[in-house]
């Protein structure tokens, strides 16, 4: 009987002891586990809204605010949409901030007659947007778009800017000096204009297919706000179109097809003709301030190509120059490697 209990109680030990193992071992895991979890947080996409003088201006926001921060200002005719993946790829180690410009993604679109969609005007927007989630230093990426809007407030706040990321961004007359921006700046001039600009071998082939030897230069820019030359700024230069995501079209385009979105392109078009005479002013900004470059250029870009990449050696005496094998989004296609050099870039900075 004895002998009975004695086993059962050396039993009853080793089974305690198993367990004890078998508990000690779980809240190890789950602890590792928990705290797994509690780092994913840092590197997921907030989506926020702030509200601008009426307007609610939306963005995306990672990473941890004690960290540097990199203010990312999109292109046309996309959103912060485009930086959907390289934010998370970065969260780890610096504090990311997108936000949509009226009239694009989704932030207001206030009617054209009822806000001034102009360049100083979205610059404005974007300088209280920075004031209101409380930016007080920053890197700027600029694109397309990003680049006229960046460069008016980094000439405003010189000490605010920690460095410049230009990917496809344009502050030179060379960078527009193409086939592509003819009868833009025809536009810009004349806004009655008639096939000004319009005979050479890109717009030929816009007349072409809509059949019209004659256009107006408003009929003409209309085209790009279609889906077809939405689908082409996605894919034009790229090394494999069937690696470009079509969820990218599939998402602005019915952004760009929304009532009075043309009359605002139409508006903006016709305002970028203001931001050529700045850059005299942008480029007297690089001299005297260098900011640290990092330029990550689609060198087949045939809206802004690697002419516009290469007259910023002149100004700025610490650039780290890369033109890469792809086209004008270059995120689509070469967002990894835009990514590494800008941990390297910003790395190296010792931010």
């Amino acid at each position: 009987m004895g002998a009975i209990v004695l086993g059962e109680t050396i039993m009853n030990t080793q089974s305690i002891k198993i367990i004890k193992a078998l508990l000690i071992s779980l809240i190890f895991n789950l602890g590792f586990t928990a705290s797994s979890f509690a780092a994913q947080p840092i590197n997921r996409v907030s989506y926020k809204t702030v509200n601008i003088d009426g307007l609610d201006i939306f963005y995306r926001e990672a990473g941890d605010p004690k960290n540097p921060t990199i203010l990312l200002l999109h292109g046309f005719p996309t959103s912060s949409h485009m930086f959907r993946d390289l934010i998370p790829a970065l969260a780890d180690r610096f504090h990311l901030v997108a936000p949509d410009y009226p009239g694009y993604g989704y932030s207001s679109m206030p009617a054209v007659d009822k806000f001034d969609y102009s360049f100083d005007n979205l610059a404005n927007v974007v300088e209280q947007f920075i004031d209101k989630v409380g930016l007080k230093k920053y890197s700027l990426y600029l694109m397309d778009y990003g680049a006229p809007i960046g460069f008016r407030i980094a000439t405003k706040y010189p000490e605010r800017i920690e460095s410049l990321i230009i990917q496809n961004g344009n502050a030179y007359d060379e960078g527009i000096d193409n086939n592509f921006w003819e009868p833009i700046k025809a536009y810009w001039k004349d806004r009655k204009a008639v096939n000004q600009g319009l005979d050479n071998d890109w717009w030929k082939n816009v007349k072409a297919s809509y059949k019209k030897p004659n256009m107006t230069n408003d009929e003409a820019l209309q085209f790009l706000l279609t889906l077809d030359a939405t689908k082409w700024q996605y894919t034009n230069g790229v090394r494999n179109v069937e690696g470009i995501n079509p969820d990218t079209w599939n998402h602005v385009q019915p952004l760009l097809d929304r009532g009075g979105n043309n009359a605002i392109q139409l508006q903006l078009f016709y305002s970028y003709g203001s931001n050529p005479p700045l850059y005299p002013q942008w480029q007297a900004y690089f001299r005297k301030y260098q900011p640290p470059t990092l330029i990550v250029w689609g060198e087949k870009d045939a809206i802004f190509p690697a002419a516009g990449a290469h007259p910023y050696k002149r100004d700025l005496k610490k650039v780290d120059f890369h033109l890469l094998d792809t086209g004008h989004f270059a995120l689509e296609e070469d967002g990894d490697v835009i990514a590494e050099h800008i941990r390297r870039f910003l790395s190296e900075k010792k931010m």
